[in-house]
């Protein structure tokens, strides 16, 4: 009896003490995380690799707008390959918005000033929707909705997927350092391809109108509608 009551304590002890180591390790991995924003220094990594994003050129529109959930997003993860202390945190909206700012994309579209709503005077207004972000596999990953308003009037809307090339050397091999720069290629990558889909589709339309489903309809030249 004595020996039945004694095993039932010590599986008590050993639940509780389970209970406490892991308690511990979240309070400790939360206490001494370290913070990385991969958005700080992202406008001179797009300074470095200026010409990088060989765009092809448009001028099918000249503003944009980031919707609310864009331009507020923000996503955390941690990766084992480069310690588990560390906190990386991707702000994809301000990631974007800095690509948009940058001498290549300005120069593919010959210029594209943010605006803070969507107005219904603007003649040519991209309009961008976050639909996810994640960064795994050593890979960003991203699904991005963009649609294209003139007057008032959406005539494009299409969601573009695409995942940035994996970066699981550099995570390897350079440490902390390695995964930020990581991050930022991947992301950017995935962002350029994006933007390259989307202006080969918006210099492909001849005419202005979507479909009942709300995916573009894109009028070819010589072809029947």
């Amino acid at each position: 009896m004595a020996d039945k009551h004694f095993n039932k304590w010590e599986i008590i002890m050993r639940v509780f003490r389970s209970i406490f180591l892991v308690a511990l390790l979240v309070l400790s991995t939360s206490a001494c995380s370290i913070r990385h924003v991969i958005e700080q220094d992202y406008p001179q990594y797009l300074v470095n690799n200026t010409g990088a994003a060989n765009l092809p050129n448009t001028d099918k529109a000249s503003e944009y707008f980031l919707t609310s959930n864009t331009q507020s997003h923000s996503y955390e993860f941690r990766a084992v390959a480069t310690g588990y202390a560390n906190l990386w945190i991707v702000e994809f909206g301000k990631m974007l918005d800095d690509s948009l700012q940058s001498a290549d994309v300005q120069n593919a579209f010959g210029a594209l000033q943010k605006v803070s709503d969507v107005s219904d005077d603007s003649r040519g207004l991209l309009i961008f929707d976050l639909q996810s972000y994640t960064f795994e596999d050593f890979g960003a990953h991203i699904s991005l909705k963009i649609s294209l308003s003139r007057l008032g009037q959406v005539v494009f809307s299409k969601t573009y997927k695409q995942d940035g090339k994996t970066q699981g050397g550099k995570m390897f091999w350079a440490g902390a350092f390695g995964q930020k720069n990581a991050v930022q290629q991947s992301t950017k990558l995935a962002l350029d391809e994006i933007l390259r889909q989307l202006i080969s589709d918006l210099n492909t339309m001849t005419g202005e109108r979507i479909s009942s489903e709300g995916e573009p309809r894109i009028y070819m030249p010589n072809k029947a509608n």
